[in-house]
């Protein structure tokens, strides 16, 4: 039976694969600032540390060389939020002129957070904290020290980051490989299931390729030839090919697989059966497209214009609408309206729910928390350690879940400097949490993405290109080495682009109708052209099979 439409958006799904090492992070990042901060008698100062400390939530899932790159902005950007914010604070204490500097801050975290990919936890936690930051009385001789122990937490944070690294360097491409693995094994029970055509195998293979690409995605960011990207390559090549045509005993093969790749030990280089001419072709052609240009930031953030517009309307107003209400945290609001703001505005309402929903549980969560918090500053510190951790294993079940803890969490951390009246900060924070809310999703609905149809239009033609060169390779038999595999993943690449751009189109209440017989079509199309160049055998070699049974036919998809 079907669940209604609030059940739906509020039902729980399965925990991420590595909450843990975000909910650990974070703690072991937060909690020696913190306490030394107690210790000294200046918990008051927190406010600055946490600015750096919350820069361990982000990377988690990318190789330690790209990780390294990675921190190292988000540290930057949140320190340079912060100098920004503080500086503003520091010259005027106009609320409205205030909004509208963290608005600004806002929609500019957005836009850079959904163009290079920055996520999760993305734009909210950077805006949270320069938002907050803004609302610190501040003098200029104030801050060079601030942001100094921000980026000294910051600083740390980069090292927790990098920790885990020591004992596994390869760790998080071999969780990548294992999801695929595990993805892909369950597309290959669900081809041969029940209802083997039926919307389960259906969204099951989209999982299964989606992780497939993500894989390759995460083995392309290693930055080096290390000893594990090759034999993980041997078996993302030899997955590929069960998703090209499962057969009914490619699971319990795969699974097998993914479980040899757990522990601290090296890649087994016997893992997986030795690759032919194609296997060896394809991972050449891993290293060609490592080698290629990826696209200027600018033109990664042009399509994002609309929602960063939003963004900057939304806050803007939501911080105004709580001034004018005498509500003294002006800024609670401007980051309700930019944690709602999703690719279109369908997305948006499902987030608006979700957090109002969390954020009216977790005041009343930080009513029952705070009488015991209040005992002294090393409970108060304690209490947000433990929040901390519960956010982050909550959250990936349903963002709900994970506001239940960040609400209070962040009640908390405005209480570092001074205790304060505890009915009057829920209060506030309902009132804040329903404004943000209400005015960001008008702000969604003003703001449309008129160009969301035009982009699903260029999708379509560079999907329908991508899969024109692959073909002409296929027949082609000069096609040098690695080229095939590079047109393929080209081809993959180009897919999602079209099914990305054409369901945030979907979303959007007003706009011109979309050509979705052509998407379709092409969709179709793209899938069998995948799943063609997979068996196909490149000049002087076999064709790249399933492990135990010839290819067939299928699809290949990304989610």
């Amino acid at each position: 039976m079907a669940r209604p439409p609030l059940l739906q958006v509020l039902r729980l799904g399965r925990p991420a694969e590595i909450w843990y090492k975000h909910a650990v992070s974070v703690v072991v990042a937060t909690a020696p600032p913190n306490l030394l901060l107690v210790a000294l008698g200046r918990l008051d100062l927190a406010v600055y540390t946490m600015a750096g400390s919350l820069c361990a939530l982000y990377a988690h899932n990318r190789p330690y060389a790209d990780r390294a790159r990675t921190l190292a902005w988000v540290v930057a950007g949140m320190v340079a939020g912060v100098a920004v914010a503080l500086t503003a604070a520091s010259l005027t204490s106009s609320g409205v002129v205030l909004v509208a500097v963290g608005a600004v801050l806002a929609a500019l975290h957005k836009a850079l957070c959904d163009a290079t990919r920055v996520g999760p936890p993305g734009n909210v936690i950077l805006t949270f904290v320069s938002s907050a930051a803004l609302f610190t009385p501040q003098t200029l001789g104030q801050i060079p020290g601030h942001v100094g122990l921000a980026l000294a937490a910051g600083a740390f944070s980069w090292l927790v980051g990098m920790a885990p690294g020591l004992p596994r360097p390869h760790g998080p491409e071999r969780r990548a490989v294992v999801q695929a693995l595990r993805r892909v094994a369950e597309h290959a029970e669900a081809a041969h299931g029940a209802q083997p055509g039926g919307q389960a195998a259906a969204q099951a293979r989209a999982d299964a390729a989606g992780a497939v690409q993500n894989a390759w995605q995460t083995l392309l960011m290693t930055g080096r030839r290390s000893s594990s990207r090759r034999p993980l390559g041997r078996v993302l090549v030899r997955t590929e090919a069960v998703l090209a045509a499962p057969a009914p005993g490619d699971a319990a093969l795969l699974r097998g697989w993914a479980g040899r790749l757990h522990g601290l030990g090296r890649v087994p280089d016997t893992l997986g059966p030795a690759l032919d001419g194609a296997g060896e072709d394809e991972l050449l052609g891993v290293e060609m497209e490592r080698a290629s240009t990826p696209p200027p930031l600018w033109h990664r953030l042009t399509p994002l214009r609309a929602l960063a517009l939003r963004t900057l309307l939304g806050c803007a107003l939501a911080g105004w609408a709580s001034l004018a209400l005498g509500v003294g945290r002006p800024y609670w609001a401007v980051v309700t309206a930019a944690a709602l703001f999703q690719t279109n505005l369908s997305l948006t309402w499902d987030r608006s729910v979700q957090r109002v929903v969390g954020n009216l549980a977790g005041v009343v969560l930080f009513a029952v928390l705070a009488p015991i918090a209040h005992l002294s500053p090393w409970t108060l510190v304690l209490t947000g350690l433990a929040l901390n951790f519960g956010a982050e294993a909550l959250i990936s079940r349903n963002y709900w879940l994970g506001s239940l803890c960040v609400t209070p969490m962040a009640l908390l951390v405005t209480e570092y400097a001074h205790l304060q009246d505890t009915p009057g900060l829920v209060v506030d924070r309902a009132v804040d949490t329903l404004v943000g809310a209400l005015v960001g999703l008008a702000a969604a609905v003003v703001v449309t993405d008129r160009r969301a149809v035009d982009r699903v239009a260029a999708s379509l033609g560079r999907a329908r290109a991508a899969r024109h060169r692959a073909e002409a390779l296929l027949s082609e038999p000069s096609a040098g080495p690695g080229a095939l595999a590079v047109a393929r993943r080209e081809l993959a690449a180009a897919l999602v682009g079209l099914r990305g751009t054409t369901q945030a189109a979907s979303g959007e209440w007003w706009a011109r109708a979309l050509p979705m017989e052509d998407v379709v079509t092409e969709d179709q199309a793209g899938h069998r052209t995948l799943a063609a160049t997979v068996r196909h055998p490149l000049p002087g070699s076999a064709a790249v099979t399933p492990p135990h049974h010839p290819s067939t036919t299928t699809e290949d998809a990304r989610s």
